[in-house]
């Protein structure tokens, strides 16, 4: 079977290249991404002095602690990303998760609607890392 994360097709026109996020702190992007990613299947990918990123198929997220940053949190409710959004398999995964990113450091966002804060047909978890980033995680 293929490695999904070494894929030689080519990648329909519009597909997601990479996402790049500046961090303020990256030993603890690592900390808080690496996990998660490699839980969702996403493999290391590269690894330099100020940066990270970690790949699944033809798509790779880097984080990177530039010295042009102009700010020290990543703010969600300004004008940019708001959050980033996976699929996760199963309801129960997304449980999982949940309970690994609350001890990684991440906070449950929204928890009074919680896991139902999508809406009565949705099962996720919403969750933010002591950075400000967002991530939802949706079971399918």
């Amino acid at each position: 079977m293929p490695d999904p994360t070494t894929s030689t097709a080519s990648p329909p026109a519009g597909a997601l290249h990479h996402v790049e996020i500046w961090v303020p702190d990256l030993a603890r992007a690592i900390t808080e991404w690496g996990w998660l990613l490699e839980n969702l299947g996403y493999t290391l990918h590269q690894n330099w002095q100020n940066g990270r990123s970690w790949r699944q198929g033809h798509t790779y997220l880097v984080f990177e602690q530039s010295p042009a940053l102009t700010g020290h949190r990543h703010d969600r409710c300004a004008p940019g990303l708001n959050h980033l959004a996976f699929h996760v398999p199963t309801a129960g995964e997304v449980d999982t998760l949940t309970e690994k990113a609350l001890e990684q450091g991440w906070t449950l966002l929204f928890p009074d609607r919680h896991p139902r804060a999508g809406g009565p047909h949705q099962y996720a978890a919403y969750l933010e890392n002591s950075d400000g980033f967002e991530i939802e995680l949706v079971a399918h």
